[in-house]
């Protein structure tokens, strides 16, 4: 492990390994908004060359990670609030309204089986204060039915945002006052989706979604 506590990177796929230990570092705020992210540091303290290290930062800033400035090279970027409700929680209304509709009778038995296993992941996580087990099980909640939806832009579309709704995510889970709620939202989706109601799934996704505004986070992250 490095200074950063950041795993050596293996020989094989050294791009993709690099974006994912610093897309989890910065996701799961090991690393913070305003970081700065140096190329040769990094390369060293993940035992790899600068080249993958470039290729990683440059992914990371195609999905709003990190930014690259002349003469100052790359930091992590926040997600401030006012990001939150005017641009992330409006793309995923649209999007996930259109994609939970398209699942309704797309989606099996298995994936119903699915998604209840990842809401039992949420509520084991919460209730032991696994944040990052707990974001993740919710994304890929989100992402299991827009999948099954069939619509191959919705998932290419979640896919771009999904690096930022996660960082959103991770960033006001401490402001649950009972982060078990978030497996009973979950819930509760699930059991509506089950009902198959065009009209009634659409109101609830309405619901959900803005309830990740319900905690207030900590003061503007960037």
């Amino acid at each position: 492990m490095s200074a950063l506590g950041l795993p050596r990177v293996p020989s094989q796929s050294r791009r993709e390994h690099v974006v994912q230990i610093l897309r989890t570092a910065i996701t799961s705020a090991r690393l913070n908004p305003g970081d700065r992210l140096i190329e040769v540091d990094l390369a060293n303290e993940l035992g790899t060359s600068r080249a993958p290290v470039r290729e990683a930062l440059r992914q990371l800033e195609q999905e709003g990670l990190v930014a690259s400035y002349p003469y100052r090279g790359s930091e992590v970027l926040g997600v401030s609030q006012a990001e939150v409700e005017q641009v992330l929680v409006p793309i995923r209304v649209t999007l996930e309204r259109f994609a939970f509709s398209q699942a309704l009778g797309r989606l099996s038995g298995a994936d119903f089986e699915q998604l209840q296993l990842l809401v039992d992941e949420m509520e084991e996580a919460a209730g032991v204060g696994a944040t990052d087990r707990l974001a993740d099980a919710d994304i890929r909640f989100h992402e299991l039915v827009i999948e099954c939806s069939e619509q191959p832009h919705c998932l290419q579309l979640w896919k771009t945002i999904q690096p930022r709704v996660r960082a959103y995510f991770r960033r006001d889970a401490p402001a649950h006052d009972d982060p078990v709620g978030v497996a009973k939202q979950h819930q509760e989706l699930l059991d509506v989706i089950k009902l198959g109601d065009e009209a009634t799934v659409l109101d609830a996704v309405d619901r959900h979604i803005h309830l990740h505004l319900a905690p207030k986070p900590p003061p503007d992250a960037g």
